[in-house]
């Protein structure tokens, strides 16, 4: 007999179209387990934490979150924001909570041109383009270090300092986490992401900790690039790209133009890792709460079901995580497609497609 792993999952659909996404995942996921002839379920709790739970409580979560939230396998994540909440609100008050208390310290990030998706960039027609930004994410410009002062002066008086802090540990593990990926991919290349040329203290750090790192990896190529180089480099030059190591701020825009120019944001998956595993990690599409679409039923839930085949690879589950990227690589290449990608697809839609592909 086959001994059952079951996985203990903290569902947090939070707020817009977090709900209706997060569905979708829970739904391919139950399948998979369904399909596995008893090797593997999950458990899921869920909790109705977000923007709603801070208008009845002043809290974007329970006091004590973090404390329930420690013991789960995995934290599958929807998105947070309302137009009801200022957005350093509600995001300092549940996903940064979440990433800074446990430590999440790794964001991956994977850019993926999906078949059937039409992407803005010409070059994506006739070209393989597939790479992966790891982001700093526990430091660097979202530390939350600053203040505002001198209001009391009088009108046109403020000041307000936000401080971005990096540290060599920071840095390093970065930097290591993205080496040791691009070792696992056919291209083995790091591209690191600088504004030293501005930033002389922090970014040059950051330079100087990655020269010597790199000197640990001599079988992976390396280049170091102004970000607003590489910037330009995504969208001239991407077929040069493999793993991208960046600070928070940096790899959180450039991530989203990649997104773009795949075809949506509503594509991109992500990881927010605690690699050590003393913490649980969490799984979150990089979409926002669109409350514009919001309960429509036309949310792409793709960046939700990739997030959770990264759930599955980081839970041990490789096959099962392959298995789940080649059904939405098949339901996108049969057109179902919701209408952020050109389809006329329903969320229900995308996702039924994805559990009829699964082989």
């Amino acid at each position: 007999m086959t001994s059952q792993r079951v996985f203990r999952i903290a569902a947090i659909p939070a707020d817009g179209v977090g709900a209706e996404v997060v569905a979708a995942g829970r739904t391919v996921l139950d399948a998979l387990a369904a399909a596995s002839h008893g090797t593997f379920a999950f458990d899921w709790t869920e909790f109705p934490w977000g923007c709603d739970h801070y208008q009845r409580t002043g809290r974007m979560m329970d006091e004590d979150g973090l404390e329930t939230l420690k013991d789960f396998d995995a934290i599958y994540f929807g998105a947070v924001g309302w137009p009801t909440v200022p957005d350093h609100v509600s995001l300092w008050g549940l996903r940064l909570k979440i990433c800074q208390g446990f430590d999440q310290w790794a964001n991956v990030r994977p850019v993926h041109f999906l078949p059937g998706v039409l992407s803005p960039l010409r070059k994506a027609a006739d070209t393989e383009l597939d790479w992966v930004v790891v982001r700093e994410n526990s430091e660097g410009e979202y530390s939350g270090l600053g203040g505002r002062n001198l209001s009391a002066r009088g009108p046109g008086s403020e000041v307000a300092v936000q401080s971005a802090l990096f540290t060599e540990t920071g840095c390093e593990r970065i930097m290591r986490f993205a080496f040791d990926l691009a070792r696992t991919r056919v291209r083995r290349k790091v591209s690191s992401v600088t504004k030293s040329n501005a930033q002389q203290y922090g970014m040059v750090l950051w330079d100087e900790v990655f020269t010597r790192v790199a000197a640990d990896y001599p079988d992976v190529e390396t280049e170091s690039v102004l970000v607003d180089a590489m910037s330009a480099k995504f969208v001239l030059h991407p077929e040069d790209l493999s793993v991208v190591v960046a600070s928070n701020l940096h790899a959180d825009i450039l991530s989203d133009l990649g997104s773009a120019m795949a075809g949506s944001l509503g594509l991109a998956s992500s990881a927010n890792l605690n690699p050590e595993k003393r913490f649980p990690s969490m799984f979150e599409p990089v979409h926002g709460s669109a409350p514009d679409i919001a309960g429509q039923g036309l949310a792409n839930p793709i960046g939700a079901i990739g997030s959770a085949a990264l759930m599955l690879g980081h839970l041990g589950l490789t096959d099962e995580a392959a298995r789940l990227t080649k059904a939405i690589e098949a339901t996108t290449g049969a057109g179902v497609l919701t209408p952020d990608v050109g389809g006329r697809a329903t969320t229900t839609d995308v996702t039924a497609a994805v559990i009829d592909h699964l082989t």
